[in-house]
């Protein structure tokens, strides 16, 4: 079938998938109040790219129909290009806050479909197969796909791989006729209510004598057995105008339990095979999957620039220290979009004939955005000061006797009206400061892990040749005994005082 819209895409939500949120069992996630405006949401990013057809759709190379663009297989610099396109129209859609949009899972994929040879390795053949025939499953029907790979976290002093014999963490358990039994459980499936279908791939390499839990499959969310347990919900309400952001950009986080569920032999992609999931991770993974993500990341950031400037016009703060800050966030945005121009203009042959960006300048971005990203929001309270919590409700505007008196205590700067103002003001609040905030910095200090880990993996990554040319200019140049008995220094001495 060829891309879906909305309306199928939420169709699709109602299949009898175990979902927890608080104290309910949510039959209808379409419906139910910490749902339902994230659902409509992101059944925009469907129609969107139905609205831009030219940047979001392309053939599939097989059948012929229209297929989103994050499906692609990218072979040379051009298809990366096209790809960015669509990546930048649902970026922009959701201004970055929602950072598990379908495109991710459908980049990350297409990049594993790629690489059969690495998931073929070591005997692995039949698993690879597998997993390109579900890449044209996910791409033919137009899938929601989340996903979860990190180990829960129990005792932090024994180290976050499991151990031999450890039963909290997801592994196989046993065997039927029709595929592998699994127990146990992973985080954190972002997405996990608006998802179709659930991954499972490596994380962080396994240790020695763990084959049981060496394991990548993709199973439907209704599979027996699957229970998702989400957090609060940071859905404000559905109101647009009180919560332009929340009202339809929750896309929640689920821990996942796996009770005895049964994963299909044709679903199965590793099956206790540890060479293979400790390595097929650290290739082309990366700077795949970046290109999509950092361009959610640089979208996000400008619009902060603009939505903080936004703000200051509104009650003309023109002192310079506000420029200073206005003027962080925008180099923000501007080093983030010139790392993504950069690793794409350098984009290479990564092997069979797949090609992605070039990782180092997102590996330096990876690395930065979670500090960036706390600072941007401390700007934007900053600016905003006392003004972000003093912005009247649609309610409020909606009463009669009280909006005349709104209009004329509550007005910004010049001609900015009080409406406009607390649109201004309330969107500021519900990207830096409501619960939705809170929860999008949290995950960005910690997104693809924190920001010390990935400059300790920046560091390990980093291609040194440059480096050490540079230094050892000075540690191998030649030196006299002039240099080391001091000599040079006295005759220096003799000629000042001749002077």
């Amino acid at each position: 079938m060829p891309a879906r819209t909305g309306e199928q895409f939420l169709k699709g939500l109602a299949d009898g998938r175990e979902i927890w949120v608080g104290n309910e069992k949510v039959s209808d996630v379409t419906d139910h109040p910490a749902f339902a405006g994230a659902a409509r949401g992101l059944a925009g990013t469907f129609d969107l790219q139905y609205e831009h057809a030219d940047d979001c759709l392309m053939p599939d190379p097989e059948t012929g129909e229209k297929i989103n663009v994050s499906h692609m297989i990218p072979r040379s610099k051009a298809d990366l290009m096209q790809r960015h396109k669509g990546l930048q129209r649902a970026a922009e859609y959701t201004v970055g806050v929602m950072g598990r949009t379908p495109d991710y899972m459908n980049v990350t994929y297409a990049g594993f479909a790629g690489r059969p040879d690495e998931w073929g390795a070591n005997g692995n053949e039949r698993g690879a197969e597998n997993l390109v025939n579900y890449q044209k499953f996910l791409r033919r029907n137009d899938m929601s796909l989340t996903h979860t790979f990190i180990q829960p976290t129990v005792d932090k002093a024994e180290g976050d791989a499991p151990k031999p014999g450890t039963t909290v963490s997801l592994r196989k358990v046993g065997e039927s006729e029709h595929g592998i039994i699994v127990r146990g459980a992973r985080i954190l499936a972002t997405l996990a209510p608006f998802a179709d279908e659930l991954a499972v791939y490596p994380g962080a390499p396994l240790l020695p004598g763990t084959d049981d839990y060496a394991l990548a499959f993709c199973i439907p969310m209704n599979t027996p057995g699957l229970k998702f347990i989400c957090r609060d919900s940071c859905a404000g309400s559905l109101n647009s105008f009180d919560h332009p952001l929340s009202s339809r950009f929750d896309e929640q986080d689920a821990f996942v339990i796996f009770d005895d569920v049964e994963v299909p032999w044709d679903r199965v992609h590793i099956n206790c095979n540890m060479d293979v999931y400790n390595q097929v991770m650290w290739t082309g993974w990366f700077p795949n999957i970046m290109q999509q993500t950092m361009i959610r990341a640089q979208t996000k950031l400008e619009f902060a620039w603009g939505l903080a400037t936004r703000m200051a016009e509104s009650i003309n703060s023109v002192q310079p220290g506000t420029a200073q800050m206005l003027g962080e966030i925008w180099t923000f945005a501007e080093l983030a979009r010139s790392a993504v121009q950069a690793a794409e203009d350098n984009a290479h042959d990564h092997g069979n004939g797949v090609w992605f960006p070039q990782g180092a300048p997102l590996v330096a971005l990876r690395a930065s955005l979670p500090y960036w990203f706390p600072r941007v929001n401390e700007i934007i309270r900053l600016v905003g000061s006392h003004n972000l919590l003093a912005a009247p409700t649609a309610a409020q505007f909606a009463d009669p006797k009280l909006r005349p008196l709104i209009e004329e205590f509550m007005h910004g700067a010049g001609d900015v009206s009080a409406e406009t103002r607390a649109r201004i003001f309330r969107l500021a609040w519900d990207f830096s400061g409501s619960a939705l905030a809170s929860r999008n910095e949290q995950y960005e200090r910690f997104y693809l892990a924190s920001g010390a880990r990935n400059q300790q993996l920046a560091h390990r990554l980093g291609e040194r040749a440059r480096a050490d040319r540079l230094v050892d200019r000075f540690m191998t140049e030649p030196y006299s005994d002039a240099d080391i008995s001091g000599g040079a220094a006295k005759k220096s001495k003799k000629v000042g005082q001749a002077a």
